[in-house]
């Protein structure tokens, strides 16, 4: 006998061969592993996989699924239901004798099968361990979770230790397959997650492996313990330095301002005095051009040949000339001027290193925002702060808005063309020490070009804001501060000595320092 799994046929051997058998065995294992971590007592919680094989497309890969109401500590392989991608029953456990209830699938199904369907998950699991309940408790209307500055944050996929994790919190309902509608759209709004909170109740993790799934699942509930117990001691967990929690007054009235007063500042069309979160620009913003321009610039270019020929062999610079190639080749084939070929490895050093060297300063005089290039100059520049050759400068009035900002409980980001490293240097080693502290997170152009609409479309979704005019942007560039504006985002515009002529009649409100924000 065969089954179909969209026009390919599976035979019964098929679902009774080794994959699948070996497949159910690690299900039963990591329930009883999931029971120890109280993830899954009293028969809640459930786990989900796709049996892994290359030769069938990963979205029409079979499913098994552990059955609803049972002792998952005690679950042996053959428990397991086996499904077809569109959550078909192809082979179900048998009945067992009293006190044993007749076989179900997991409740949990219809969320599960939205996961490998919107999320492309190989594994999804859920949880109904206390901290992933008791933290979606502490703040009974946040519709989020947030934190950042944990070194496990670091385990969860597309997140650094100085992002700001989020996310996103369903209410609960009755019976878990009434929260289907709520789950997907959570996924909708909060692409890049890979896990949804339910209120009183618990967390779906999904990874696109069982080992993906498994690890992040254990990043998430050390997070939620450490943000619980952090809230036990006082403090803030959502905030860089994790200070004494502080009541934020984001969109309360000034002190001593009436709330007419209010009303009638919002309705002439003045930025809400407590934006949610800020993101800031860098250069001509918290840092004058001259300092890109004449040092970070400069220094860069001065040093691409010495940093590669002495860090030729090692996974960063290797990567570094692998993104280059791919630029580069990419340039040739598009005529861009100053692009010359790059010879294979087995050139020799010297020869790659040499034309690297001329593409790479043929790229900074053109003033090329590519990732690329960004990358490479934030390794070389990495090296010049270690040095003390380099160190970031900002403006007199950037220091003390950040810690004002941070007091009032305000999330502030960066967004520069600069790579993320290169960001997190400047502001690690500045004039007015490290300002790290008061940052929740870094953008550059892997989220998209500083002067594309869907750029800041996308850092709203990865905040996770009600509404994108939760963000104030900064910025000196009129472009940059139009796109922002396409997406909905508050926008203000810096004038900075050295930053370029604004457009006549452009309409943005501008300032001249971070005290008048």
């Amino acid at each position: 006998m065969a089954v179909s799994l969209n026009g390919m046929k599976v035979s019964q051997a098929y679902l009774e061969g080794k994959a699948v058998k070996e497949t159910k065995a690690l299900m039963a294992e990591l329930c009883r592993q999931f029971y120890t971590l109280g993830w899954v007592s009293g028969t809640g919680g459930s786990i989900t996989m796709k049996v892994h094989d290359d030769s069938i497309p990963k979205p029409h890969q079979i499913i098994l699924m552990a059955p609803s109401g049972v002792q998952k500590e005690r679950m042996e392989p053959e428990d397991m239901y086996v499904l077809s991608q569109d959550a078909s029953v192809l082979s179900a456990p048998s009945p067992k004798p009293y006190p044993h209830k007749p076989p179900k699938c997991s409740d949990c199904s219809p969320l599960f099968m939205k996961a490998y369907e919107m999320c492309d998950a190989g594994a999804v699991y859920h949880s109904h361990g206390i901290e992933s309940c008791l933290v979606t408790m502490i703040n009974p209307l946040s519709k989020e979770f947030r934190i950042t500055h944990m070194e496990m944050i670091k385990g969860i996929k597309g997140h650094g230790y100085y992002d700001e994790l989020v996310i996103p919190i369903i209410e609960n309902t009755a019976y878990e397959y009434e929260l289907t509608d709520s789950f997907a759209k959570a996924i909708e709004a909060y692409p890049k997650t890979t896990a949804v909170l339910v209120r009183n109740h618990g967390v779906f993790v999904w990874g696109d492996s069982w080992i993906s799934a498994k690890t992040q699942s254990e990043c998430y509930h050390y997070l939620f313990d450490a943000a619980i117990k952090l809230h036990q001691m006082g403090l803030d967990w959502s905030t860089p330095d994790h200070g004494p929690i502080q009541s934020a007054r984001r969109g309360q009235r000034l002190a001593g301002e009436s709330i007419l007063s209010v009303k009638s500042r919002k309705a002439d069309g003045e930025i809400d005095p407590f934006p949610r979160c800020i993101v800031l620009d860098i250069e001509g913003t918290t840092t004058p051009i001259s300092f890109v321009s004449e040092v970070l610039f400069p220094y860069a270019r001065n040093n691409v040949g010495r940093h590669l020929s002495a860090t030729y062999d090692t996974p960063d610079t290797r990567n570094d000339i692998k993104l280059l190639r791919s630029q580069i080749q990419s340039d040739l084939e598009q005529g861009i001027a100053g692009a010359v070929p790059v010879p294979p490895d087995d050139a020799g050093r010297e020869e790659v290193v040499a034309a690297i060297v001329a593409n790479v300063d043929a790229m900074i005089k053109a003033d090329r925002k590519i990732t690329a290039l960004k990358e490479l100059q934030g390794h070389i520049w990495k090296t010049g702060y270690e040095n003390n050759e380099l160190e970031g400068i900002v403006f007199d009035d950037v220091p003390e808005a950040l810690e004002k900002w941070h007091a009032l409980g305000i999330k502030v980001y960066i967004y520069s063309s600069g790579s993320r490293l290169a960001q997190r240097l400047i502001f690690g080693k500045t004039n007015y020490g490290d300002l790290r502290k008061y940052l929740s997170g870094f953008f550059d152009t892997t989220v998209g070009n500083k002067k594309e609409t869907q750029s800041y479309v996308n850092i709203s979704e990865s905040l996770g804001v009600d509404k994108p005019s939760d963000i104030l942007f900064v910025t000196d560039v009129f472009q940059e501060a139009t796109a922002a504006k396409a997406a909905g985002l508050e926008v203000i515009i810096s004038i900075r000595p050295g930053n370029g002529l604004l457009p006549e009649n452009h309409e943005f409100k501008t300032i001249k320092s971070f005290s008048e924000i």
